[in-house]
């Protein structure tokens, strides 16, 4: 708890928007299987930050736990200043939520197009009203074209026929249409070429500059490093500390120990 409190006083300080994500003695289960274990993070708006780990750590649990896709929770999560523990996951997708599986959940029998044409919007309160993203509206397909040229080429190719990389773009051009403004993504470089890595880091640059929030679930640490604000390292389904961007570079030799990197 100490820690927890000496994280929301650094927090408080921040030049950063108000708290979008806060978790509070979070905990989770899959059946009988207790996975999370009083976890404690704070995000505030415009910030990236990421869950690093070991496979099995909790890191993608706790994304399932937010959206309320694990069996049974406990403790408190507010989104945007709102108690979501007792919301469905479409409530809390509607809350500007969006969140990208490591599975991406495309539907692979449609084009690229009808994909991006498919999801509903959902209600986010703007960051910046000049935004199309404000009032709940999406980006527009010519926007999400513009983001991804490979998508507008392979606008009519059916799902089936996208290369990873490109499966990978499409699921998150499906979430930037809803008009979500908190992210949560979820191994998003797993298998994937390091040119298109360099592609989706360019694009999460660009969606943080433009005030949204990212929480990233990320394996590939050479990726996520350079991206994030900060950085929390999770073992055993809880929190082990909070490693700021600042003070990565003298801590680059223990996290590559703990994270076999």
């Amino acid at each position: 708890m100490e820690q927890a409190t000496d994280r929301q006083a650094s927090t408080a300080d921040s030049p950063l928007g108000e708290e979008q994500l806060c978790l509070r003695e979070l905990n989770a289960w899959y059946g009988e299987s207790h996975v999370l274990h009083g976890v404690n993070m704070t995000v505030r708006r415009g910030e990236l930050v990421t869950l690093l780990g070991r496979n099995g750590a909790g890191r993608s649990s706790t994304l399932r736990a937010i959206m309320n896709m694990v069996g049974r929770r406990s403790g408190e999560i507010l989104i945007k200043g709102q108690d979501s523990m007792g919301l469905a996951p479409h409530r809390i997708a509607h809350l500007g939520v969006g969140f990208c599986p490591e599975e991406r959940g495309i539907f692979a029998s449609l084009s690229v197009e009808e994909n991006l044409l498919l999801p509903p919007l959902v209600r986010s309160t703007g960051h910046d009203q000049s935004q199309s993203q404000s009032q709940g509206q999406g980006m527009s397909l010519d926007e999400l074209y513009a983001l991804f040229p490979n998508l507008h080429e392979r606008r009519t190719s059916q799902g089936t026929r996208l290369s990873g990389g490109e499966q990978q773009m499409l699921a998150l051009a499906r979430i930037l249409r809803t008009g979500a403004d908190l992210l949560l993504l979820d191994e998003i470089t797993e298998g994937l070429a390091p040119v298109i890595n360099q592609k989706l880091a360019e694009v999460l640059m660009m969606l943080k500059a433009r005030g949204m929030t990212i929480v990233l679930v990320e394996q590939n640490f050479r990726f996520a490093a350079p991206l994030a604000d900060r950085h929390y390292l999770m073992e055993h389904g809880t929190i082990l500390e909070e490693i700021s961007a600042a003070e990565l570079p003298a801590r680059h030799e223990y996290l590559h120990k703990v994270l076999g990197v």
